[in-house]
Parts: structure tokens; sequence; C-alpha cells
């Protein structure tokens, strides 16, 4: 072994405790010749199965080249996800080299005609195999992948796929960094006092803090979420407040190098450049052959439903706050995207006497993760210890094992809380290792999941005391990692997570559904300075509230699924005007006026860089879902061993290993309706 390849830790499997990575050892240096030599090894691996004598089977074909690329997929997992959870300019300028090595190697997999051949006889010769429904499941999906990713193209075509797939790559590459950058270059510092009119003290305390760590004067507000959005909801100051949003919602417009407008237009054309070349007729319907909807007509259709369902009551909500506006500023006053936080806030407080201020004492950060890890052990028996053995590539991520109820080892959990400069924005749940059983020893591999947030931090006066809306966020990636640490599947491509996008956020969206019950609250919802639980009549008003403004917030939601529909059911190349084409892509669904300036698709990520492309809409199918899978918990309680026991065997443990309305039904015993969604929302009755 040569001097790089011993000192760098990729190359073996790592001794540390469960197998984790060993970030404490991980230099930049690593990651090239990591990459290099898990292609290297990739390629020997599939030019063994290319050149076996015997016949092709699911065994030599099929189940070998599921085992292919371990230590590729090793390396770039940690990669990858230290690119958005911990970045650097090195890391991004490697990242320009990297992310096209990677999908020429992946071309270089799905273009081999060879490999495809052997996966072809295998499928078409299934029936000679005795295979269980899992086995058939992958080699379903391992052949759909194939014949997706250009097998079957021929010649110039080929060329032609691999050139666009390596372009995707280095242009969703781009407008991520850029929308990193643009967001940490933006200050709002405030010196004169009284400008911070209508604060309260916590995001004072924190814009004082951030003051310091930028060494400004005064009080220092950004584009992240904990410092952005009390400043919309509270700050009296309408013009800072317009300049806030101006800054956050013009992102990547600007006459500057971190400009998205031109990237928008090639990510979209060159996606449906992929899909027309693999005989699609829009990027759209090349997505959704893979998802419950299948097709743009069902998007559309749920869309639309949701449209007519919640627009009457998103203009009453509307109306309500513009009259509270014009008590106040008179009645020519005309309400803006900049007023609406503020003035929704102002009505809120006014019917319900509730706001984020009121309910964050009850929030702490430490007490809310003891609740939410709570929740997991009353429901599924699991538990958490926390193992400061494990390394972490970060001083605030935390690292859990995790234990079931019979004491065995479940997986590892790593949490990273709190927002920084090489942290992009948003919460996730990502894994750096996958579950899966392995066929020689029977030995059940046990995944590591994280999850990221960009949560309230402490101050030096203050622990983290999050807001409702945190709490909610963070119920809803637990669920994700809870997907991730129940998996039990054979194959690692078919575990936990690895299920249709449009299904994915059913154990996610279904844990938010804890946040507004008082026996979860009465667990863990006490006041940080005295220990008081948080009183019932709190609580109520929390429930009370709930709906609150729940139309608009519906019709946010839809606008955005149809902006990404509109950019992904395109059959021509886009040439136009990207601010007039997202104007009129949304029309239907905007409640306030829209501003000139202002553009989403240049930094609406989701959809141009993480994986949500034709995808958006699935959160408002999984809400559908996770309504209707909820009502069964409110049926038997919310707590039911036996509910949690079907929904961890049914949908939780089973991963991607069968088509997941199957799955569903098999914990629902029915297909799902959009009725519960309405009654929990309280459109319906």
């Amino acid at each position: 072994m040569n001097n790089i390849s011993s000192q760098n830790p990729f190359f073996e499997t790592y001794s540390t405790l469960h197998g984790v990575v060993p970030f404490d050892k991980i230099k930049t240096e690593d990651y090239e010749p990591a990459i290099q030599e898990g292609i290297r090894r990739q390629n020997a691996e599939i030019e063994s199965i290319i050149t076996n004598p015997e016949s092709p089977t699911f065994a030599n074909t099929i189940a070998a080249y599921e085992k292919s690329g371990e230590m590729l997929q090793r390396v770039s997992s940690v990669f990858s996800n230290l690119l958005g959870a911990e970045t650097n300019d090195e890391l991004q300028e490697l990242a320009k080299t990297i992310m096209p090595l990677m999908s020429e190697h992946a071309n270089n997999i799905s273009l081999n005609a060879r490999l495809f051949a052997r996966i072809k006889t295998v499928h078409e010769q299934q029936d000679k195999e005795n295979l269980n429904p899992e086995q058939q499941k992958l080699l379903e999906e391992i052949y759909n992948g194939f014949v997706r990713n250009g097998s079957n193209l021929k010649g110039e075509a080929k060329e032609k796929y691999r050139a666009l797939s390596k372009e995707l790559s280095l242009l969703t590459l781009r407008f991520s960094e850029n929308n990193l950058k643009e967001t940490n270059a933006y200050r709002l510092v405030i010196t004169d006092q009284s400008q911070l009119a209508g604060l309260p003290g916590s995001a004072i305390e924190a814009a004082k803090e951030t003051a310091k760590e930028k060494s400004v004067d005064g009080w220092a507000f950004t584009l992240q979420a904990p410092s952005y959005g009390p400043f919309m909801m509270y700050a009296d100051n309408r013009e800072l407040r317009r300049e806030l949003y101006m800054a956050y919602n013009t992102k990547c417009t600007h006459d500057n190098a971190f400009n998205n407008l031109e990237i928008v237009k090639k990510l979209a054309n060159v996606r449906m450049e992929i899909a027309r070349l693999l005989g699609f007729d829009n990027f759209a319907e090349y997505n959704l052959q893979e998802r419950m909807a299948q097709n743009s007509d069902a998007v559309y259709k749920l869309l639309n439903q949701l449209l007519d369902a919640y627009t009457p009551t998103a203009q009453q909500e509307h109306a309500e706050v513009q009259a509270l506006a014009r008590q106040e500023q008179g009645k020519d006053f005309t309400l803006m995207p900049w007023d609406w936080a503020y003035y929704s806030h102002k009505l809120k407080d006014r019917k319900f006497n509730i706001d984020d201020e009121m309910l964050r004492p009850y929030f702490e950060l430490s007490k809310v993760k003891e609740g939410v890890f709570g929740l997991a052990t009353r429901l599924y028996g699991i538990t958490f210890k926390k193992t400061p053995d494990i390394p972490v590539y970060h001083k605030d991520v935390d690292a859990y094992e995790v234990f079931d109820k019979n004491g065995k080892f479940l997986a590892v959990f790593y949490t990273d809380f709190h927002p920084r400069a090489g942290k992009r924005s948003g919460a996730w749940m990502t894994s750096y290792k996958g579950q899966r059983i392995d066929k020689n020893s029977g030995e059940n591999s046990r995944p590591h999941v994280s999850v990221v947030m960009n949560f309230t931090k402490p101050t030096p006066d203050k622990p983290a005391l999050l807001t409702f809306d945190e709490v909610e966020t963070f119920l809803h990636e637990f669920g994700h990692s809870l997907h991730g640490m129940f998996a039990n599947s054979t194959y690692e491509s078919l575990s936990g997570t690895n299920v249709y996008w449009d299904f994915v956020e059913l154990p996610s969206q279904i844990m938010e559904n804890y946040a507004v019950e008082k026996d979860f609250l009465h667990t863990f919802a006490r006041h940080y300075q005295t220990g008081e639980l948080m009183p019932d009549e709190l609580i109520q008003r929390i429930t009370d509230s709930a709906n609150f403004n729940a139309a608009y917030a519906c019709l946010r939601q839809v606008s955005f699924g149809l902006l990404d529909m509109a950019w992904y059911t395109r059959n021509t190349p886009f040439e136009g005007d990207v601010k007039t084409y997202e104007k009129k892509a949304w029309e239907k669904a905007q409640i306030l006026p829209t501003v000139e300036e202002a553009c989403m698709s240049a930094q609406f990520s989701h959809i141009f860089a993480g994986g949500y492309s034709a995808g958006y809409y699935s959160y408002k199918w999984a809400e559908v879902l996770d309504a209707d899978a909820f009502s069964l918990f409110k049926q038997k309680g919310i707590f039911s061993q036996e509910v949690a026991d079907s929904f961890r065997e049914n949908i939780l443990s089973k991963g991607g290993t069968e088509h997941p309305m199957t799955l569903y039904k098999r914990f629902r015993g029915q297909e799902p309706t959009i009725d519960a969604l309405l009654i929990r929302n309280g459109i319906k009755k």
C-alpha cells in the first residue's frame, strides 16, 4: 500500500465504533484520491460481473451489481453531506472536479452495453428463477434505472446523454453555491436602537451576537431563518421589513457572480432535453413514471382540487389581515408581502392571544429533544444514548447510539441544530450509511442517519429557545430519521428512505401532528426558568390557532407546486424572462400582490438543485396521506402501541421493497382520500 492510501481513512473499512465515519481523521486532500480509488474498485467489480463466464442470473448479476461500489458510496456520502452541512471554499472548489468525475463514472456504468445486456437477460428470464418479492423489486428497479439512464440509447444519442448529465451535475452545484454565497454575503446592520421597535428580546439578543461574530457595531440581521423570520414578524419599521424582504426574495438575481437566472433556464432546458432524449414528452413525465402520482395529470388534479377547496377561505383570511392593517394604517393601505407576517401575527395574537415569544420559554432545545426522543420511546420502545466517543464533523453536532426495544443496537443518529456560514439554509435528514443484510453472514448492517437544522441559537443569557414552527420542523426531520433507523431490507438501495419521492414525506409529516397534542406537549414543554409545565389553556390556544391562515399556507405550497410543474412540463427550450414566466406560472394561487423584482426560481434549491424537480407537489400529496394515516392514531389513541407497531412494520421498516400504495393500504386498510386533510384544516366539517 502506498503512503497516500495508508494515511487516507477512506481506503480501509473504518475501525471506529459501529464503523462510523472517522470525521476527526479526514482531510480535504483525502477526498479526490479516495473517489478515484472508489471508482477504480467499482470498475473492477463491474468488469468481473461482465466477464463472468456463467449465464446471467439474479445472484451473479443483479445482487453482485447492487453490492458494487461500497467504497465509492462511503466517500461520496461524506463529501456530499459536508458540502451541505459544513462546506468551505476548498470543498466547493474540489466539488467542481469531483462532481463531473462522479457523473462521468455513473454514465460509464449505466451506458455500459455489456453490463446492461446481462441485466436485460435476467429481466427477460426472471420467470426461470424463484425470486421473492424483494428480489423482484430490486431487479425491476435496477433494470428501469438503466433504461431511464440511457442504456437503450445508441451511438450519438448515448454521447449526448453523457454530455447533458455532466452539464446537469455542474449546473446544480453552481446553483447551490451561488445561493449559499448570496445568503452569507448579506446583512442588515442597525445602529439606531429605535429601529428595533417591536422586536422581542430574543431576536435583539441574537442580532447583537451576530453583529459581534461579524465584527460590526449594533445589531446584525441575516437571511438565515432564525434571524429573518422574527424580523419579518415583529419589526415595526415597515421600510426595514421591505428591505430585508427584498434582499431575501431577490437572491441570485443581481448583476454579480451569484446570479442564477441563466442557470435556471439551463437547468430546465437540460432536464427537458434529457427526458426527450429518453423518449418522454417532458421532464415531469420522465420523473413521475416512478412516483405514486405517475403522471402530471394526477399532480395537476391534486393541485387544482386544493386550489378549489382552499381559495375561498384563503381570500377570507387575506381580507381579515388586510382589515386589521387598514385599522392601523388607514383605508388606502395595501398589504404587501413584507407586511403579511407582521399583520398576520398581530391578528393571531388578537384572536388567540398567542405568539412565538409566549411559547419559546417552554421550548428549550434540550427539553424538546427529550420530548421528541421520548415520543419515539413511547411509540416504538427505542432509546437514545449520547456517545461522545463517536467522531463528529463540527463541535455543534451530537452523536447518539439508538437501541431497539429489545436492547439491540439499532442505528447511529447525529443531530446538527444551529446555522453557521458553512451550512446551507433549511432542514434535512440524510444518511452516512444505509441499512442492508449481508447475504453470506446474515448480519443486519445498521444505518447511520443525521438530521441537520438551522434553529435559533443560544445567547450568552439564554439557552436555545425554539419557535413552535421549529418544534414542528424537528418532528418532521425526526420522522424521516425514524424511516432511516427502522430500515429492515435485504438490499441497501431499497431500504429506509429509498422510496417513491411522493411517499417519502409521509413518515416525516405524520410526526408533525403531535406538535398540537396536549398529552405529548405535557411530556416535555416546561418553562426553562421555572420548570412549570405549559399551562393547559396555552396548549388550548395552540390547538385553537392551529388552522390560523391554514388556507393561505396551503395555497403558498400549491403555488410552489405549480411553479415546479410549469418549469418541468415544458417540451420546448425556454429562452424567455424567468421572472415573467414565474409570475404567470403561479398566478392562480397568489393572494398577495406580486413584487416585480422578486424571483423565487433563482433560489428555489428544492426544484433546481435538491431532488424535487417535478416533485414539489409531493409535500401536499404526503399531507393527504399523513392526515388520513394520523386519523387512525386519533381514533385508537395518539400513543397507540397497536397503530405504532403497524406503522413501523408496514411503512417504516419496509423502505421501497413494495409499491407504496400496497404498503399504505396494508397499514390503513383503505386508499387515502383528501377528506381527512380538509377536516384537519377546518375547510370541511
